[in-house]
C-alpha cells in the first residue's frame, strides 16, 4: 500500500524531534453545496530539529514513532516568514 502524502503549515516546534502540522482541506458541504474548509493537525518526526513555525512542509505517513507520531517531515516546499529584528548597540 503506498504511504500518504500531506501537504501543511508547522505551528508548533516545541518539542524535541517534532512538529504539529496544520493540514487543510477543502469539502462540499453534503446538503447545501458550499465549500468549507476542514482542517487536522498532525504530529511529524523532525529528527535534526530543522523547520520552524510558518513553514509549509510536506509530510509522509510512516510506522508508529510514538503514541501519536505516525508521520515523517519529507521536505520544505516555503520558507517561514519570520521578520529579522535589527539590534542597536
Amino acid at each position: 500500500m503506498p504511504k500518504r502524502i500531506l501537504t501543511g503549515t508547522v505551528v508548533s516546534d516545541k518539542t524535541d524531534k517534532t512538529v504539529t502540522v496544520l493540514v487543510e482541506r477543502k469539502v462540499k458541504h453534503p446538503l447545501y453545496g458550499k465549500i468549507i474548509r476542514r482542517s487536522k493537525k498532525y504530529h511529524a518526526h523532525d529528527e535534526d530539529n530543522a523547520y520552524g513555525i510558518g513553514e509549509k512542509v510536506r509530510i509522509e505517513e510512516t510506522k508508529p514513532i510514538s503514541k501519536t507520531k505516525t508521520w515523517k517531515v519529507i521536505d520544505r516546499l516555503q520558507a517561514g516568514k519570520t521578520a529579522a529584528v535589527e539590534a542597536d548597540v
